[in-house]
This record gives structure tokens, C-alpha cells and sequence, in this order.
């Protein structure tokens, strides 16, 4: 299997025709049917590694503000408490906890619901540990390079840029920071460079294009998943929403 990295931006996505929610639909189309899907979600940050081990996971609404339709918005996919225990083992000896409290929030949902409409894949959400470095996250998405030998899908989502105190509804364009540390990233994932990538808070525009580190921290999940012969593919090349949040998407293999 392939494994992937989407940048998800607005909940929006979900019920709206975008150019991203049209790409996801065809990255649905063209991936390998998966038999189950390891998502690591920007939204499931936390203290210590855990790995969703319900057999029905609830569909978590993580947002205010948006409209009656998309907050009763269901993805009632099947859980997968066996591949939560698979990749346990895979992690170790990072302790992950078994985590049957929660479901499937909108940094997987939303782009799940264009790629398997009919929420037919078994779902794990993988979190991102709040206090590890990017080097290690780097070598848990490396550990978990046997899950695409067996049919899974590793998915992380999150954001290249994503600086939501500079977000501008009104803005058509992109911030100059946000522009030069997309292309960093862009350049240093086509040239495979891991001292790059885990030392993105290095780059000097990382600050405000990068400050949050559970939007950025997913793309080493599947940097590190990447063997030296996978093919790198732009899903989404480019594209800053509102000036400050990057939809770049990519797949590896």
C-alpha cells in the first residue's frame, strides 16, 4: 500500500464541492482497496501514544461554529481493535495505550468521507504525542512500515502551514512566510532530506507558519513510512487557504 499525508484545512471540506474534496475522491479511486486504515490525525494530540481500540467508533464533532448539517454529519465506519493492537506492537517500546474513549474526529473523517463514501474500511486513529520530538515521530512512522505489506493504509493529516491567529477570510492570496516554508517543505520532501524535515522549527518563517505543532507533526508519520525506491505524488500542490493554512497533500509509493 501507499501511504499518504492530506492537508485538511476547514471542516468545510466535508459537505462542500472544493477543489480538495474533488481530489480526495480521486485518491480514493486510484489507492489499492485498503483492508484497513491507520489515520494519525492532527486533532488526536495528547499526553502519550494511543491507538483507537473501539469496535464502533463515534463520529467527534471537534468544532464550534459551523453549520447544523456538517455538525450532524455521521462516518460510521468500523473500528479495528486488532490493527490498534498490531501497531501497538509495531511502536514498541513506546507504550500505546488502547484508547476506547475516542472516535474519529474531523482531521480524519472529513477526508474519508469523499475518499470511502460508504465508511466500509475499518478506521484506527493513531495519536500524535504531544511532548515527543519530530525526529521521533519520524521513527514511529518508520516502525510502522510493515502495515502497508499488509494492506493497510497509513494516512496522517494535518497542515503544512497552519497559523489560525493569522487566518484571513478575506484574503485571496498567501502571506509571504507561509509561501516560503510550503516550498521548504515541498523541496525538502522531494529531496527526501529527513534533517530537514525534522528540523522544519529551524526555517526561519517555521514560527508563523508552523506554530502548531499537532498540524505539522503528522507529515513525519509518513516521511519516516517511506522507503528509498517510493515514488513521491502531489495530491494537492500548493494551495494556502485564507493566506495561512497549506492543503498540500502528497502520497509516497
Amino acid at each position: 500500500m501507499p501511504a499518504v499525508f492530506v492537508g485538511h484545512g476547514s471542516p468545510m471540506n466535508a459537505i462542500e464541492d472544493t477543489p480538495y474534496s474533488r481530489a480526495w475522491r480521486a485518491l480514493g479511486e486510484a489507492l489499492p482497496r485498503p483492508r484497513a486504515i491507520l489515520c494519525v490525525s492532527a486533532h488526536y494530540y495528547r499526553r502519550g501514544t494511543a491507538a483507537t481500540a473501539n469496535e464502533k467508533p463515534p463520529t467527534i464533532h471537534d468544532f464550534g461554529n459551523f453549520p447544523r448539517k456538517l455538525h450532524e454529519m455521521l462516518y460510521p465506519a468500523p473500528g479495528d481493535p486488532a490493527l490498534a493492537a498490531e501497531a501497538a506492537r509495531l511502536l514498541a517500546p513506546t507504550p500505546v495505550e488502547l484508547d476506547e474513549r475516542w472516535g474519529l474526529d474531523h482531521g480524519s473523517w472529513s477526508i474519508l468521507a469523499h475518499m470511502y463514501p460508504n465508511a466500509d474500511i475499518p478506521v484506527v486513529e493513531l495519536s500524535v504525542y504531544e511532548d515527543k520530538s519530530p525526529d521521533e515521530h519520524f521513527e514511529l512512522g518508520a516502525k510502522l512500515a510493515p502495515l502497508r505489506e499488509r494492506g493497510v493504509l497509513v494516512m496522517a493529516t494535518g497542515n503544512v502551514v497552519h497559523n489560525l491567529e493569522r487566518f484571513n477570510p478575506r484574503m485571496t492570496g498567501a502571506y509571504d512566510w507561509g509561501e516560503r516554508f510550503d516550498t521548504y517543505i515541498r523541496t525538502s520532501l522531494e529531496a527526501n532530506d529527513r534533517a530537514a524535515l525534522v528540523g522544519y522549527e529551524r526555517h526561519p518563517d517555521a514560527a508563523l507558519a508552523a506554530p502548531d505543532r499537532d498540524h505539522f507533526l503528522p507529515i513525519l508519520y509518513v516521511a519516516g513510512i517511506r522507503r528509498p525506491d517510493d515514488s513521491l505524488t502531489w495530491i494537492v500542490d500548493g494551495g494556502l487557504e485564507m493566506g495561512a493554512v497549506s492543503m498540500r497533500a502528497f502520497r509516497v509509493g
